[in-house]
């Protein structure tokens, strides 16, 4: 059984509470530290485990029909926790336990906490500062290509569901999806969010500061759009060019968010600038990754942590490890 703990993360002004995973036994090639990883979630408010926030968010979303499965970075963390490997996942801000508000949180606002929650890993002597992976579920995606392009002790990625073309353009298609399909309709928040889609793109462009949604059963929920605007103007695809890293697309058949072809460009994008990505179509599975088996899940921890290499650190990253090696 993984071992895990429950942590507080200083981000800005508040605080992200999180869960820190460990494996049971101590790794195998000797070493004192184990490898580690960084979870980060998808899109609309979601729980540490990568599912929706019905703690912080009840109203917003349909009680959970008990087929969910578990979360998606949950259900990582125990793989990779199996295979050697720590990680750590956080309710996003306004979610769960942590501090703030989903809704007024901008997108370079989740890129710092996201630096914050490594940081928070790499102060804990039991992990190993020179083997450091992400992981970014839809949005997290984003995140984990932001924080990695200027972090050179981060040697691995997996993004599962990303987007590769500009917000607006991802937004417009996954709404015509969800209507065919039906996808997350049951939602309030999603049912407002596609009827609304366009004029909060449009109100986005033109850089007002916020907009108000009717959602049922929680009312008027005003949603700022700095992050939306954010977003439009930082198309994944565009990081991908600045990125030299191991990454690993993975993406759902079905996926009514991030069409499949996200990654299509997304893999054209990174291997134009030198990397060798891998990309894996998941047949039968959405967004969510619900519909994958546990042995599938297992070979995406599996393939990850084959990956993370150790990295030579910058001067700070050392003396933080030197200071590791005298507190054990």
């Amino acid at each position: 059984m993984a071992l895990t703990e429950e942590l507080s993360v200083r981000a800005g002004e508040g605080t992200l509470a999180g869960t820190l995973t460990l494996p049971a036994d101590p790794p195998p090639d000797g070493r004192v530290r184990y490898p580690m990883v960084l979870l980060l979630p998808s899109w609309l408010p979601r729980d540490r485990d990568g599912a929706w926030d019905r703690v912080a968010h009840a109203a917003w979303f349909a009680p959970s029909s008990g087929d969910e499965g578990g979360g998606l970075l949950a259900r990582l963390a125990d793989a990779l926790a199996e295979r050697g490997v720590a990680s750590l996942r956080c309710d996003p801000r306004g979610c769960g336990a942590s501090d703030g508000s989903w809704a007024a949180t901008p997108l370079f606002t989740r890129i710092d906490d996201a630096r914050d929650m490594l940081s928070a890993m790499r102060s804990r002597g039991s992990l190993d500062l020179r083997r450091t992976g992400i992981v970014g579920h839809g949005e997290g995606a984003t995140l984990a290509l932001s924080v990695a392009i200027g972090d050179p002790a981060v040697s691995a990625l997996t993004l599962i569901g990303p987007s590769a073309r500009p917000w607006r353009d991802v937004v417009r298609r996954g709404v015509a999806a969800r209507e065919r399909q039906g996808t997350d309709r049951r939602h309030p928040i999603v049912r407002a969010l596609d009827r609304w889609s366009e004029e909060i793109l449009e109100a986005a462009e033109r850089r007002e500061s916020s907009i108000e949604l009717y959602v049922p059963g929680s009312g008027v929920v005003t949603l700022e759009l700095a992050g939306i605007e954010q977003a439009i103007h930082t198309p994944p695809r565009a990081l991908a060019t600045m990125l030299h890293r191991s990454v690993a697309l993975v993406h759902g058949a079905d996926d009514a968010w991030a069409d499949p072809d996200e990654s299509v460009l997304l893999d054209a994008a990174l291997a134009d600038a030198g990397n060798s990505p891998r990309r894996w179509l998941v047949e039968g599975s959405g967004h969510e990754l619900a519909e994958a088996s546990n042995d599938l899940i297992g070979e995406v921890a599996g393939d990850l942590a084959a990956r993370i290499v150790p990295v030579e650190l910058p001067p700070v990253l050392v003396a933080i490890e030197e200071m590791g090696d005298g507190v054990r």
